[in-house]
């Protein structure tokens, strides 16, 4: 299990469920889980087609992703939930051809859906470490208006915060953060690394500091089992993260519940 060969997987799981803890923090601050389901399904259109013209999937993860998060943040204001629904359909559709069209065979497809970290390249280091750290840094810069607007976006507005900059600010930053999580839990359970952790953090801590480290934390701890488990048995990576990700909302809530009975 920490073999040199499995070196960087623990490196790159590590650096991505960070970011996917943070990331997933203000996306379950914010209500914005249907388009962090959405953006991943655009990632995967990206690395199918990156497939069947011969370049590296990473370029066609970021691609495709920063595609879908500009459609749905423009259209946060006007049914954006309508707007998500059909990035999504829109982006499942061209997968599905870009996957008829190419001749990958279904082992890479598999990865694509269900991730693959076990088989992470020492050349995928580097660029997953660049972006994450760019990522990181929007976050920061951003952290305390995105706080701002998501408690009170009226006042937030009247004080010259632009939500609109904002919203899309955060989506390309989230669009970034998918395309980094999906190579390595794949695209149909990023879902499950952004939002159940961030999500049992939130139900354990109100503060927005210690909710926003607890939810790198349990994003650590669930990527972490994830790998262990998945060595061992030789399931999906991305199949113990959707469980343990659930598992661990679950016993938020029953320990918010038992601490309200106490209370």
């Amino acid at each position: 299990m920490f073999s040199s060969f499995m070196t960087n997987a623990w490196i790159v799981g590590t650096v991505v469920a960070l970011l996917a803890g943070a990331t997933g923090f203000f996306v379950v601050l914010r209500g914005s889980s249907f388009a962090a389901h959405a953006i991943p399904n655009g990632a995967f259109a990206g690395a199918a087609g990156a497939a069947l013209v011969g370049v590296t999937p990473l370029v066609g993860l970021i691609t495709f992703a920063v595609m879908a998060s500009v459609g749905i943040g423009a259209s946060r204001r006007h049914r954006s939930d309508v707007a998500t629904a059909m990035a999504l359909v829109m982006m499942l559709a061209l997968g599905a051809a870009f996957l008829s069209l190419s001749a990958a065979y279904e082992p890479q497809v598999e990865a694509l859906l269900f991730g693959e970290i076990l088989g992470v390249a020492t050349t995928s280091i580097a660029p997953v470490v660049i972006i994450a750290s760019l990522c990181a840094a929007a976050l920061a810069v951003m952290y305390r208006p995105l706080l701002f607007n998501a408690a009170a976006p009226d006042l937030a507005a009247v004080r010259g915060l632009n939500p609109q900059r904002l919203e899309m600010g955060f989506m390309l930053t989230l669009a970034l953060g998918a395309a980094l999580t999906v190579p390595v839990v794949g695209a149909l359970l990023t879902f499950s690394l952004t939002v159940g952790p961030p999500a049992a953090a939130r139900l354990v801590t109100r503060r927005p500091g210690s909710a926003l480290v607890a939810s790198m934390v349990l994003s650590v701890i669930t990527l972490w089992a994830s790998i262990a488990a998945s060595y061992q048995s030789n399931l999906p990576v991305g199949f113990f993260v959707g469980s343990l990700s659930a598992l661990a909302y679950v016993a938020a809530r029953v320990l918010t519940q038992w601490r309200g009975r106490r209370v």
